[in-house]
């Protein structure tokens, strides 16, 4: 059963039925799913690591992994575009597990009903308690912890924060993902263009 956060509308569902096992099968997870009709029909794809931090290469073999599935399975009427990207840094949380991982880190929430007259959570997320989603708030000036249940969610992401950045940041140079001499060279070459 994928949850409303991964797939929104009925057909986000089926071709999420129909997708996840090729992605899961390439050793990604399916993050979100976004079937967009505007002037032209757009399938949104978003995918990571299980332990995160997925690159272009990745991106294109999902998406050639999965165009094949859909010529075949052929769920849409319409010619379609085919996007697959990273979540990125102010991802969207979309299962339980995203908020355990993301822990200590500002985030915006939505719920479809009112919750305590409100619908929008602005703060830190402090993990997970069976199927509810705690985060700090500031209320009346001060910081309380409220629980909303996971299934209440409509919407839910990372706030981009100078914190957060430096995380994936640390994550991405403790997984080999990215190369420093490339980013010291960079920085050489403006500070002596800047002594000129």
């Amino acid at each position: 059963m994928t949850n409303d956060l991964i797939a929104k509308a009925a057909i986000d569902r089926r071709l999420a039925e129909i997708i996840t096992p090729v992605i899961e099968d390439l050793g990604f997870e399916l993050v979100r799913i976004r079937l967009m009709s505007g002037k032209s029909t757009v399938l949104q794809i978003m995918a990571d690591r299980p332990e995160g931090g997925i690159e272009v290469d990745d991106c294109a073999a999902i998406s050639n992994a999965v165009s094949a599935v859909l010529d075949v399975e052929d769920p849409l009427i319409d010619a379609y575009t085919l996007e697959v990207s990273s979540p990125g840094i102010d991802r969207p949380l979309t299962r339980l597990k995203d908020f355990d991982m993301f822990e200590g880190y500002e985030a915006k929430l939505e719920t479809s009903e009112l919750i305590d007259g409100r619908r929008r959570f602005k703060g830190v997320l402090a993990g997970i308690e069976g199927n509810e989603v705690l985060i700090n708030l500031e209320q009346d000036g001060e910081e309380v912890t409220i629980g909303l249940d996971f299934d209440w969610l409509s919407d839910a992401k990372l706030v981009l924060t100078d914190e957060l950045i430096k995380e994936m940041l640390r994550q991405r140079k403790a997984a080999g993902q990215l190369d420093e001499d490339k980013f010291d060279e960079i920085e050489t070459e403006g500070s002596a263009q800047e002594d000129m």
